[in-house]
């Protein structure tokens, strides 16, 4: 009887060992991607969960996707980077921040975002962009 119960505790403590080492992983792999909810020609770690999207309410869709271990003030990684690039997007120098980045392919422009554990990607189309109203239009 008592061999039976210490066979149970080392069973159990060896499942917590491996719950605990699998859902400790904070850093992200950046090995596989999918398309992004709102474009699916950009590309969007697998392991990054959809959380929120706007859709249809503004000229601009957005998606946000939580990623932990994503930090504001690391910018972009350079294998995401890399795998933008890959993809067929060129990043427009001009409009970028260190966090926020602007890449083009064809006619649309994709803003992605880094913010603390999680990230947006941002869809606007070039004949969408936003007009700024001038003073002269009114009567």
């Amino acid at each position: 009887m008592r061999r039976q119960s210490w066979l149970h505790a080392l069973l159990l403590f060896g499942i917590v060992v491996v719950l605990i080492t699998g859902c400790g992983k904070s850093e992200p792999s950046w090995t596989t991607f999918e398309g992004a909810a709102n474009e699916k020609t950009f590309p969007v770690p697998k392991e990054a969960n959809r959380t929120d999207r706007n859709v249809g309410t503004t000229k601009i869709d957005y998606v946000r996707y939580s990623m932990n271990g994503l930090k504001e003030k690391e910018s972009i990684p350079e294998v995401y980077l890399q795998k933008i690039k890959e993809w067929g997007w060129r990043e427009n120098t001009e409009d970028s921040e260190e966090a926020s980045r602007v890449f083009e392919k064809q006619n649309r422009i994709v803003h992605l975002t880094i913010h603390d554990n999680y990230f947006t990607v941002t869809v606007q189309t070039k004949g969408k962009a936003t007009v700024k109203s001038t003073d002269s239009a009114k009567p």
